[in-house]
């Protein structure tokens, strides 16, 4: 039964999920992995090497879209809100961003030339990054107004960071590989980015379509932008665990920008990008119900400070295992980084709601939109972050751009500084995370210690 919606009154407890819906709301997770993944894996190397783009240059390039992104995600989070109590759903933003995104994307790989490839690539990425803040924010949204209670939710995010994990595979794992089969080079990029942005729009309009009939549940009095900034700031384990989060985004987009680069100039195979790929996510899918059921027995918090360790010290592992043990030793260190992936995708997303849920017993707001808008600021600020600062590790490691027909040798320093910016940098960004995991912990337990703190 449909529920009416009410500006005036809350809306009754969300009806129990089944497995269609849960799948229909996950699809959107397809989508939004492979744009996560994409031009964080392949753009900064398409820029360089196939474009001949300084890396400096091209740094700056990959953060200002996302510059602009972090300003927008608020934004749309209010225009959200407004829309839920106008209409009693979040529908229209979601159709904008499930219909503009595929469009963006393919276009940034698509530079026609007669036009500068690099104002073309970065133009084509501020709209995509526009698009999918229209889609994402509304989107992350959704579970908290979906179910009531941390198991089901918890559900609902372990049905999505699958299909999550299944759009990142297949993008990071197939996009370097329709590269080759297009040829190579900018034909090759084309071919990818039309191929790619297919399966993303199928994926985005299909979630967009199964969550329409998706009751938003707002309290009866809304914030506008600036008031639910003030509210937000009062919610302290909020901003711990957003801090973390971002952290740890950031340490995982430095290690993606710098896998096709540790491919063809450590390891001599620029196809070894997809089979990198391929085993740093693969396992996490496996990984997602084996992480679900470690929480509920051990609590959230104590499984996500594990992962965060565990992902660090493979990621120094790395060091002196690309240059020993090769091929084998690479891929079998990268599977061990993507069980611990799983969990950092996992756990935060699955606290976030309960964050949001304290914050209105504390308020009397219910501010799903506005919060999730500053959420994906966030994680946008720290996957945009990821390439600019791998792209000053290469700059300041003397590393030579050229383009894809007359590829630059590297120098003894380049060579050095893109192994410890995929290996060092990340680990450090991730040990720098474990502080403030330990202090959401901390406040979270102050606020709601049974249901965020407590096994389940």
């Amino acid at each position: 039964m449909t529920l009416e919606h009410s500006p005036s009154r809350p809306l009754t407890a969300a009806p129990p999920l089944n497995r269609g819906r849960l799948l229909g709301y996950a699809l959107g997770s397809v989508g939004t992995g492979i744009f996560s993944a994409v031009p964080g894996l392949l753009l900064l190397f398409y820029l360089t090497d196939v474009l001949g783009v300084s890396a400096a240059v091209a740094g700056a390039v990959l953060v200002a879209p996302k510059a602009w992104d972090v300003l927008l995600n608020p934004i749309v989070g209010a225009a959200s809100d407004r829309e839920a109590v106008r209409t009693g759903r979040r529908t229209r933003l979601l159709s904008l961003g499930s219909l503009a995104l595929p469009v963006a994307f393919a276009a940034m790989f698509a530079v026609p030339g007669q036009i500068p490839g690099v104002v073309w690539a970065g133009g084509a990425f501020l709209l995509a990054a526009s698009a999918f803040a229209c889609f994402q924010v509304p989107y992350v949204a959704l579970p908290a107004e979906m179910a009531d209670g941390t198991a089901e939710r918890t559900r609902i995010m372990s049905w999505r960071i699958v299909c999550l994990t299944l759009g990142i595979l297949v993008a990071g794992g197939l996009a370097p590989e329709i590269v080759g089969l297009g040829g190579g080079g900018r034909a090759g990029y084309a071919v990818m980015g039309v191929a790619v942005g297919a399966v993303m729009a199928a994926a985005l309009l299909a979630a967009t379509l199964s969550t329409r009939r998706v009751a938003s549940r707002p309290g009866p009095r809304q914030l506008g932008l600036v008031a639910a900034f003030r509210t937000a700031r009062g919610n302290r384990p909020f901003f711990a665990l957003l801090s973390a989060f971002v952290t740890q985004s950031l340490g995982v987009a430095v290690m993606l920008a710098g896998a096709p680069y540790v491919a063809v100039y450590r390891l001599g195979d620029y196809g070894l990008t997809s089979l990198m790929f391929v085993c740093m996510v693969g396992p996490s899918a496996l990984a997602v119900p084996l992480w679900t059921r470690a929480a509920r027995r051990f609590g959230m918090v104590p499984c996500y400070l594990v992962a965060v360790a565990g992902f660090a010290a493979a990621a120094l592992a790395l060091i002196p295992v690309i240059d020993s043990a090769g091929v084998a030793g690479t891929l079998l260190l990268t599977g061990l980084i993507g069980v611990c992936y799983a969990a950092l995708q996992l756990l935060p997303l699955s606290l976030l709601p309960e964050t949001v849920h304290a914050d209105a017993a504390r308020t009397g707001h219910a501010q799903s939109g506005a919060f999730t808008g500053l959420w994906t600021a966030g994680e946008t600020a720290g996957m945009a972050v990821g390439p600019g600062l791998f792209a000053l590790v290469l700059a300041a490691s003397a590393f030579a751009s050229g383009p894809f027909d007359a590829p630059a040798a590297q120098p003894g320093s380049a060579l050095t500084g893109l192994l410890l910016g995929f290996t060092a940098l990340p680990a450090a960004l991730m040990l720098l995370s474990l502080p403030l995991v330990i202090a959401y912990h901390r406040l979270a337990r102050a606020v709601s210690p049974k249901e965020i703190h407590e096994p389940a």
